[in-house]
């Protein structure tokens, strides 16, 4: 990754970082290098990741990674507190929705938090260009899918989860979003 993509990466795992208490123990889906378990620093916080472009399981800070698709290749696991998607939603087709979702319940404690972050729009054509002049690697754009954020609260609708806030940020280039799972 060159360093704009690292900083873009650094300041969504930032905003993130708000919303996850100590001691949480996290699922990051599209955990890639295992970013997000080295820069949180939370007292005690724990967890696991897991990204199809890891060529095989690793660990990271202490931290499972696991190769593979979610939730199709998760291990047999507790739920968690947390589950973040940082910049990896707008990666899976729409006929995949239903499935992350009820993935995201089965993996989610009642009560535990969804913490997304997706690009805008414009971002696409912004990271294209900036792809063509070489000043990122661009993560999988090909993935986007045409990804429209207004879509986000129905893939994770009011039966499942609460929406608890939905914010801009990076100039309004990106949008965060945190949902509380429902209890049973």
């Amino acid at each position: 990754m060159k360093s704009i993509d690292r900083l873009l990466q650094r300041w969504r795992i930032a905003r993130a970082r708000r919303f996850i208490n100590p001691g949480a123990r996290i699922l990051d889906i599209g955990s890639a290098d295992g970013a997000l378990f080295r820069q949180l620093n939370i007292s005690g916080a724990q967890g696991m990741g897991i990204d199809p472009t890891l060529k095989s399981n690793a660990t990271v800070d202490g931290q499972p990674m696991i190769a593979g698709f979610f939730p199709k290749d998760m291990p047999s696991v507790e739920p968690f507190d947390v589950i973040t998607m940082l910049a990896v939603l707008e990666h899976f087709p729409p006929a995949q929705y239903g499935e992350l979702r009820r993935g995201c319940v089965k993996f989610l404690k009642p009560g535990g938090r969804l913490i997304i972050t997706v690009p805008s729009p414009a971002v696409d054509h912004i990271l294209s260009m900036l792809k063509f002049l070489r000043l990122i690697d661009g993560m999988s754009l090909e993935e986007h899918h045409g990804y429209d954020v207004n879509q986000t609260p129905a893939i994770f609708p009011a039966e499942d989860f609460r929406l608890l806030k939905r914010a801009t940020f990076q100039l309004g280039l990106n949008n965060l979003f945190v949902f509380e799972c429902i209890e049973d």
